[in-house]
C-alpha cells in the first residue's frame, strides 16, 4: 500500500512541477523570450519546488540536517540535470526540427521527464 500511495503523491506532485514548469515556460516565452531560455528558467525553478515537495511529501525524507539536505539537494540537482538535457534537446528538435507547436513540445517533453525524474528520484536519490 505504502508503493501505492508513493507513486500516487508522486503523480500528484509531478503535475504541479509540471503546471509550475509548464506556466513560467508560457509567461517567459510569451513575453519574447527565446524558447531555449524559457525552458532553462522554467526547469530551475520547477526543479527547486520538485526537490522541496518530492523530500516532505513523496518519499518522505528524514533527513533534516543542513548537511544532509544539501548532500540530497547536490544529488537532487545533479541528477536533474540530465533531465534538463532531455528536456532541451527534445524541444530543439520538436521545435527547429520537426516545426511542432511551442507548447505542444513542452507537453510532450514534460511527459517523458516526468517518468525519468520518478524512477532516478526513487533509485538513487531518497532511497
Amino acid at each position: 500500500m505504502k508503493k501505492y500511495q508513493e507513486v500516487c503523491s508522486y503523480i500528484i506532485f509531478g503535475i504541479l512541477t509540471t503546471v509550475v514548469n509548464i506556466s513560467i515556460f508560457y509567461v517567459l516565452s510569451k513575453s519574447g523570450f527565446d524558447f531555449k531560455i524559457s525552458t532553462t528558467i522554467a526547469w530551475v525553478i520547477s526543479v527547486l519546488f520538485a526537490f522541496i515537495t518530492n523530500k516532505k511529501y513523496v518519499f518522505k525524507s528524514t533527513e533534516n540536517k543542513p548537511k544532509s539536505t544539501l548532500k540530497e539537494f547536490n544529488q537532487f540537482f545533479i541528477l536533474r540535470i540530465f533531465s534538463y538535457i532531455i528536456d532541451l534537446v527534445s524541444m530543439i528538435l520538436l521545435i527547429n526540427y520537426i516545426s511542432m507547436d511551442v507548447m505542444i513540445a513542452k507537453v510532450i517533453t514534460n511527459i517523458i521527464v516526468i517518468v525519468l525524474n520518478y524512477l532516478i528520484s526513487k533509485k538513487l536519490i531518497f532511497k
